[in-house]
């Protein structure tokens, strides 16, 4: 079968080989993969900004048909449709005995069973997933059931960046009805994050992107206004008249754009991170500064909570027509386009690109 490959770190484009689906055996399901979205993530692991081991098998936003289960494998059956999900809780470790499922590494320990075979050597998928392929084996607790209204690109969106955005202004920082929010980059993640803060009620959202096109997206969407960077201060003075916003959202994952957004927020208001950088990128904030506004420094991984929650939430919340996540699609493109696709999330053309893969 076919794949996206990426063979090795640096690479900026991806080679469409013949791989073979491996693994299979007692507690996995055999996937037969039908959409996958391309996400930021998959262009940082191609960077080398988050570290994973290759060749592999690139993605990890997918959806698809389970076509085969193992043994022990009680809860799917064939022809479940399901989000695969590229850190399901384990429902066994400290973290998700604590409460805090998307907090479970089980996603990584799924590297150690590499689920593909490329030129006869052992590879993982993306995550111990890799959805740019046309077939995948991965662990039944990654297969997440779904309804069978929600068609498969939009639950392949679900899988990482929709959930990731709107779990972090739902339920990592709680936006409160009447408040302002302030996002500061605005690709699927920050996208999904105006989406959270305007189903939560805000009043004003001001979204921030040095790319026209972004600020567009944005206004559709649900922010009330959007800026360039540098015209952030600025709006910040006139919108909250130099008091600050409630709620300072940070999806680019830089220090730079961490300052911003710590500057933005109002003393005794919520900075929240969300972006992915890097192990060396640390911010520039003085303890001082800290202790001094007590602004609520809140990360936000995965959506912030249990992300089968998130995903039920979040599919509720479309059905009811409460969040546009059809719009969020601007391209899709067959596997071997894909390389096309890279290059227009590289740019900034596309929101969202969803791969048709079957």
């Amino acid at each position: 079968m076919r794949a996206a490959v990426l063979r090795s770190t640096g690479d900026e484009s991806l080679d469409v080989a013949e791989v073979r689906a491996v693994s299979f055996g007692p507690g996995r399901v055999r996937v037969q993969m039908h959409r996958a979205g391309l996400c930021h993530s998959d262009l940082s692991v191609m960077n080398g900004l988050v570290p994973h081991p290759a060749p592999c098998v690139l993605g990890h936003e997918g959806a698809g048909e389970v076509v085969e289960v193992g043994q022990d494998v009680t809860d799917l059956k064939v022809g479940d449709r399901i989000i695969v999900c590229w850190m399901p809780p384990c429902d066994r470790c400290q973290s998700c005995k604590a409460g805090d499922g998307h907090l479970c590494r089980s996603g990584w320990a799924n590297l150690a069973t590499p689920n593909f075979e490329l030129d006869g050597v052992p590879a993982p998928g993306m995550f111990g997933e890799g959805t740019f392929a046309e077939e995948v084996v991965i662990p039944a607790s990654a297969a997440i059931p779904i309804p069978d209204d929600l068609p498969y690109d939009i639950a392949a969106l679900i899988g990482c960046g929709v959930a990731t955005g709107i779990g972090a202004a739902l339920n990592t920082a709680t936006v409160q009805p009447g408040s302002s929010v302030v996002v500061i980059g605005l690709g699927g993640v920050g996208i999904s994050i105006v989406q959270g803060a305007r189903v939560a009620g805000a009043a004003q959202i001001l979204a921030v992107d040095p790319t026209p096109n972004r600020r567009e997206w944005a206004l559709k969407f649900g922010a009330t206004e959007a800026v360039a960077p540098e015209d952030l201060k600025a709006a910040r003075k006139r919108i909250t008249r130099g008091f600050g916003f409630d709620y300072a959202f940070e999806a680019v994952g830089r220090p730079a754009t961490f300052r911003s957004a710590y500057d933005a927020a109002r003393n005794g208001g919520t900075v929240c991170l969300v972006g992915v950088g890097g192990q060396q990128d640390l911010p520039d904030i003085s303890m001082g500064e800290l202790v001094g506004s007590e602004k609520r420094i809140l990360p936000s991984f995965y959506g912030g909570t249990d992300v089968r929650r998130t995903y039920t939430k979040i599919i509720d919340l479309w059905r009811a027509g409460r969040v546009d996540l059809e719009s969020m699609i601007t391209h899709h493109v067959p596997l071997d386009k894909i390389n096309e696709a890279v290059r227009q999330m590289r740019t900034g053309e596309a929101l969202r690109t969803v791969v048709d893969i079957a």
